[in-house]
């Protein structure tokens, strides 16, 4: 079997194509949750701390000297992305959550219910009574 025929059928089989729907969709997603939190929320914690820009805040390890960049650690910048990542993930399982619930089968018809035991009882004893 050539490549191109295996890559054929590999493309041609249907979890692929949900899965590049599925990426393109969420790079999409994950662009919008982006912006939500660069544009929306940072700019409200950045008001509830007194009005300092967030993702701009940072541990100065070294300063920077002439042409040396400085070196430092950009908190601000990974609280956002955490930020970002738990909307991403709270939204996925609500999406999650809906498409099992889609899926959960009808629930089952309850069975007839037959005579009880005391019924049967009766019965057995007027057709006794009957011979």
């Amino acid at each position: 079997m050539s490549v191109a025929s295996e890559f054929k059928e590999f493309i041609a089989r249907g979890n692929v194509v949900d899965l590049a729907v599925g990426v393109v969709i969420g790079g999409a997603f994950g662009k919008i949750i982006d912006s939500f939190v660069n544009q929306i929320i940072m700019p409200v914690v950045g008001m509830v701390t007194g009005g300092v820009d967030f993702s701009a805040q940072k541990i100065v390890l070294k300063a920077a000297e002439g042409d040396v960049a400085e070196v430092a650690i950009g908190y601000g910048a990974f609280i956002s992305t955490i930020i970002t990542f738990l909307i991403v993930a709270f939204a996925v399982f609500m999406m999650v959550k809906a498409v099992n619930r889609l899926r959960k089968p009808a629930p089952a018809p309850a069975a007839p219910a037959g005579p009880t035991d005391v019924e049967l009882l009766a019965e057995i004893r007027d057709l006794l009574k009957k011979q």
